[in-house]
């Protein structure tokens, strides 16, 4: 999620990307919806909005929870909160969806705050983590071996100068803020031009991602709406960067049958064994209005499909696409 190198701007209203056309391609929106990334509840007000009859907003982070009391107020029992992992959200659910929506990376909202320690930008403790529970991001990049960093820094943010920070990173810590790291992995790297993103940008979204388990909690999640939705549901991903989109392109690649249909003799065999059907064949990208009105949209990838009446059969999660060399993360997911 690139970031062009700036001074923070002051806190804005969340606003939710691709909402409008993620409402139109899940339309007519009706029944038991899931939000599994609720973070300022954008998406769950605008499926509300929209026709929803309920919806289940999940999060792992509590304070996202704690702010959501006004949006619980407004629409009273149609809204109902848990903290939790949406790769458990099947368990959360507890009967058949309509529809789920997941808006994945991290949240503006996060960001804003210096005390979680995901920006790059703002002064705070090398924290990253989304529950507040577990290791940090002092705790990773204090102990982890240098090779170990440079790996999670190349797959993770696809950092080319992996190595190189790894050895610094190494050399100088440990560390104990955000902007000491941003300052020791920006060292490292040319000076940026004008509008290019921040050199620690890479850096912190590989941290990040490894210290939260994205990619693992990614694909757990892909695979608990396909439990979770009754046929005929819908499912929809914003993504952010091209590792994430990867993951759930292949995700319903493979089990929409669109991989089999290389043998068009057999097109009804693949079909039969699809558990998605794609509702657009590309991924739906933001227009230039989205993308002048909220920065953030820019990188912005929506894929939806819809739930068939297949049974669920076993997933091959190597050719998930998921970055990493598979003795380091295979134990993660």
């Amino acid at each position: 999620m690139a970031a062009a190198v700036r001074t923070p701007p002051p806190s804005s209203p969340h606003v939710p990307v691709l909402i409008d056309p993620l409402i139109a391609a899940v339309s007519p929106v009706a029944g038991l919806w899931l939000d599994g990334t609720f973070g300022a509840g954008g998406y769950t007000r605008r499926l509300l909005e929209a026709g929803a009859q309920t919806v289940i907003g999940v999060d792992r982070d509590p304070s996202a929870l704690a702010l959501a009391a006004p949006l619980v107020a407004e629409y009273g029992g149609r809204l109902r909160l848990v903290e939790g992992r949406f790769s458990e959200m099947d368990v959360h659910a507890g009967e058949a969806l309509d529809g789920v929506v997941l808006d994945l990376g991290v949240s503006s909202m996060q960001l804003d705050q210096a005390a979680r320690g995901f920006s790059f930008l703002r002064a705070g403790p090398l924290d990253m983590r989304m529950s507040g529970e577990g290791p940090s991001a002092a705790d990773l990049v204090n102990t982890a071996s240098e090779a170990k960093l440079a790996d999670i820094l190349y797959h993770y943010g696809e950092e080319r100068a992996s190595r190189r920070i790894a050895r610094a990173i190494v050399a100088a810590r440990p560390f104990e803020g955000t902007l000491q790291l941003a300052e020791a992995v920006a060292a490292c790297l040319p000076r940026p031009r004008p509008g290019q993103i921040h050199p620690a940008t890479r850096s912190f979204q590989a941290i990040r991602i490894a210290v939260n388990d994205e990619f693992g909690e990614l694909i757990g999640g892909l695979q608990a709406a396909e439990r979770a939705l009754k046929p005929g549901g819908r499912l929809a991903v914003v993504t952010f960067h091209s590792l994430e989109d990867r993951i759930v392109k292949r995700f319903l690649q493979a089990r929409s049958g669109a991989a089999a249909h290389t043998n068009r003799y057999a097109p009804e065999a693949a079909e039969q064994t699809a558990q998605f059907r794609l509702l657009a064949r590309k991924a739906i990208a933001p227009g230039d209005a989205e993308c002048a009105a909220n920065p953030r949209a820019r990188s912005a990838k929506l894929r939806v499909a819809e739930r068939t009446e297949a049974p669920i059969t076993a997933l091959d999660r190597t050719a998930m696409g998921l970055p990493g060399p598979k003795d380091w993360w295979m134990d993660r997911i």
